[in-house]
């Protein structure tokens, strides 16, 4: 993290309680539902991975400053490339309104920042992200901090040893999960790690998964 948007300097943290959002409890409500159903938004995954880091390092009424800096900006970038890290976006048309991005390494995913510029917007990019892990065969979605806004969505908080058991777990296989930062998914993942777009199957010629798609994937994991 950086201290603001500005910083030179960049540190580590390790949160003493870890927040995690197990991808079988994820709350849906029905609100939720319905928004994601109805195709409120176009949501695309790593279609715009530059855009997301920039939208999500941008300062905003709620959010004067943020910790990610040119640093972490650039490091993100390079690790897209490298077919390591992701995005999820929502489009409003052709406008970007919000979405996450993260680091996916074996069967883990660490969520690194999520943005909204319209309402539920970043619930529904992270109601499509665990749609796609779980369709891709990850074991752990790392949330880092827990928030009042993860909580709703079922998030929870565990202590260091847990945590590290999972990650242990998560971490056992090798290699990425993506074919490379191009989004087609056109090349498999080496063996026992997640696929991040296992879900890309069912994406129309835009790269949008249907909402309803969505639901049905989240309603067996609820």
């Amino acid at each position: 993290m950086a201290d603001s948007r500005d910083a030179t300097d960049i540190y580590w943290v390790e949160p003493r309680r870890r927040a995690i959002l197990p991808l079988d409890t994820f709350h849906l409500s029905r609100s939720l539902r319905r928004v994601i159903a109805a195709d409120r938004f176009r949501v695309t995954a790593d279609r715009a991975f530059a855009q997301i880091i920039a939208l999500c390092a941008e300062a905003a009424d709620d959010r004067p400053d943020t910790w990610i800096n040119a640093t972490i900006e650039r490091s993100f970038l390079r690790l897209h490339a490298l077919g390591l890290a992701h995005s999820v976006e929502c489009w409003d048309g052709e406008r970007l309104v919000g979405g996450l991005y993260g680091l996916a390494i074996g069967r883990a995913f660490f969520g690194e920042s999520m943005v909204s510029r319209a309402t539920n917007a970043s619930k529904v990019a992270i109601a499509t992200l665990v749609a796609r892990l779980a369709a891709g065969g990850f074991t752990l979605l790392d949330c880092q901090f827990m928030t009042d806004h993860l909580a709703s969505l079922g998030a929870r908080e565990i202590d260091r040893a847990d945590y590290m058991a999972l990650l242990g777990a998560a971490l056992s296989s090798t290699g990425s999960s993506a074919a490379g930062s191009s989004g087609a998914g056109t090349a498999a993942p080496p063996p026992n790690a997640g696929d991040f777009f296992a879900l890309d199957a069912a994406a129309g010629a835009d790269g949008a998964v249907p909402g309803k798609a969505i639901v049905q994937l989240l309603g067996h994991t609820s």
